[in-house]
């Protein structure tokens, strides 16, 4: 099954940061990725993120808007917006 991308745009790119802004439509994704870098995360919207994983993991992880969440560099992942609404969030890699 072929998903539509989520839109990724870049805010700032700088000495210290990327930050970046990610939009899905509905059954959206981001794509398999790894990130190079710790992140924060702070949801725009309230985000219903299924999370595909190394090894065939999914799990589904329900998000309030305005809600953030930092994870070390390493994760390897594709996110998929699972809910009926569009879903939006800030990423902020630390360099």
């Amino acid at each position: 099954m072929t998903r539509p991308q989520a839109t990724a745009t870049q805010m700032i790119d700088d000495a210290r940061v990327r930050v970046t802004r990610f939009d899905f439509a509905p059954g959206a994704e981001t794509g398999w990725h790894e990130h190079g870098m710790d992140y924060v995360i702070t949801t725009l919207t309230d985000c219903t993120m299924v999370l595909e994983e190394p090894g065939g993991t999914t799990r589904t992880v329900d998000v309030a808007a305005g809600t953030s969440y930092r994870r070390e560099k390493g994760v390897n992942h594709n996110v998929v917006n699972g809910g009926d609404a569009a879903m939006s969030f800030v990423e902020v890699e630390l360099k």
